[in-house]
C-alpha cells in the first residue's frame, strides 16, 4: 500500500458532517477554518435533517467571515436506523431558514470534485458514513481518487462495543471500509484522552462572534449530559490529517464492522499480519488488505492547545 500522505504546505478537504447533533462537529470545523494550509474545498452533511445542518454549517462560517461551499447530503441511513436525539440541531441559532447552501447532490459534487482532482483531495468523515458509502457506490474509483479518508469512528481497545457514528449506520461502514479507500481511522479510546475544560472555554469567548456562539453550544451540551467538560472527538480527527507529528499511527490493516444485532456497528481493527487468521471469520465485512491505518497515540495535551488556537484564529479571521 502507498504510504498514507505526509502534511504538505497545502491540503485540499472536503469535511462531511452530522452538524449540529454532538457540538464536537462545530469545533471541527471551526478549526479548519483556523488552520493554515487547510483549503476547505466544501462542507456536505449528513444523516437526519441534512438542510438544517447545510445551513448550519452556512452559519458557522459566516460567524468566521467565510463564504462556504456547502452542499446536503443523504439523511436516511442505509441500516434504516433512526436518527439520534433528532429536532434540537441549531436550537441557539435564530435565522437559519434565511441561510443558503448551494443546490445539487452532495454525494454528486462529492465523487465530480475527488475525479477532477484525483489525489489531490483528503475527505474528513465524521458523522455516520452514509455520504462516503453513497459516493463509493456511485463511482468506485473514488476510493483511488481520494487522497486520504480521514474518519471519525469506532471503537477499538473493547471499553465500548459500538460508537455513535459506525452504530448509527453500519451497513454503510461496512461498504467503506470493504472498498480498499485508503482510510485513517480516530477511535474513542484516543479522543476520551483529550477534554475541552472550563479554561478552553475561557480562552474560545474572545474569539468574536464564532466563539461565543461555540461556547454557547458547548455550554448546552454540558448541561444536556450534566457534566463540566466534553471530549473534542471530531476536532481530534482534523488534527490527525493537519497535524500528523502529535500522533502515532498503527501499520496498515483492515476495519471489520459487526452487521447485526445489538453490536450492529462494532468494529475491530485487524492488522496485516492478522489477515490471514481472521479472513474465515469476518468474510463480507471488510476488504482489501492493507488500506487502514489506526491512530494509536497522541500528546493529548498540545492536541487540546492545537484546538483552541485553530478556533481562534478563525475567529479572529486568520
Amino acid at each position: 500500500m502507498p504510504a498514507v500522505p505526509a502534511a504538505s504546505a497545502s491540503r485540499a478537504v472536503i469535511l462531511d458532517t452530522d452538524i449540529g447533533t454532538d457540538v464536537d462537529d462545530a469545533m471541527a470545523l471551526a478549526l479548519l477554518l483556523g488552520l493554515p494550509g487547510a483549503d476547505l474545498l466544501g462542507v456536505t452533511t449528513v444523516y437526519g435533517d441534512t438542510e438544517l445542518r447545510a445551513r448550519l454549517a452556512r452559519r458557522y462560517g459566516a460567524l468566521a467571515a467565510r463564504d462556504l461551499r456547502v452542499r446536503a447530503g443523504a439523511g436516511a441511513t442505509l441500516s434504516g436506523r433512526e436518527v439520534w436525539w433528532a429536532g434540537h440541531e441549531g436550537s441557539l441559532h435564530s435565522g437559519l431558514e434565511k441561510e443558503s447552501y448551494e443546490d445539487g447532490s452532495a454525494v454528486e459534487w462529492m465523487v465530480r470534485t475527488a475525479a477532477e482532482r484525483p489525489g489531490q483531495v483528503d475527505v474528513l468523515a465524521i458523522g455516520p458514513l452514509t455520504n462516503i458509502a453513497l459516493a463509493l457506490d456511485a463511482d468506485p474509483a473514488f476510493a483511488e481518487n481520494v487522497r486520504t479518508l480521514w474518519v471519525m469512528g469506532g471503537s477499538f481497545d473493547g471499553a465500548e462495543r459500538t460508537e455513535h457514528n459506525f452504530r448509527s449506520d453500519a451497513v454503510a461502514a461496512a461498504r467503506v471500509f470493504g472498498s480498499g479507500i485508503r482510510t485513517v481511522v480516530t477511535g474513542l479510546e484516543v479522543t476520551r484522552r483529550v477534554r475541552v475544560l472550563d479554561t478552553h472555554l475561557r480562552e474560545l469567548k474572545v474569539a468574536g462572534p464564532l466563539g461565543a456562539a461555540l461556547v454557547a453550544d458547548i455550554d448546552q451540551w454540558w448541561k444536556f449530559w450534566d457534566e463540566q467538560w466534553n471530549v473534542p472527538h471530531d476536532p481530534v480527527a482534523v488534527l490527525s490529517l493537519a497535524r500528523p507529528e502529535l500522533f502515532t499511527l498503527s501499520g496498515p490493516g483492515t476495519v471489520r464492522i459487526e452487521l447485526d444485532g445489538e453490536d450492529a456497528g462494532a468494529s475491530t481493527f485487524v492488522p496485516d499480519t492478522a489477515q490471514g487468521a481472521a479472513q474465515d471469520t469476518v468474510e463480507g465485512t471488510g476488504g482489501a488488505a492493507g488500506r487502514t491505518r489506526l491512530v494509536l497515540d497522541l500528546d493529548a495535551e498540545a492536541v487540546a492547545e492545537e484546538i483552541v488556537r485553530g478556533i481562534v484564529a478563525a475567529g479572529a479571521g486568520r
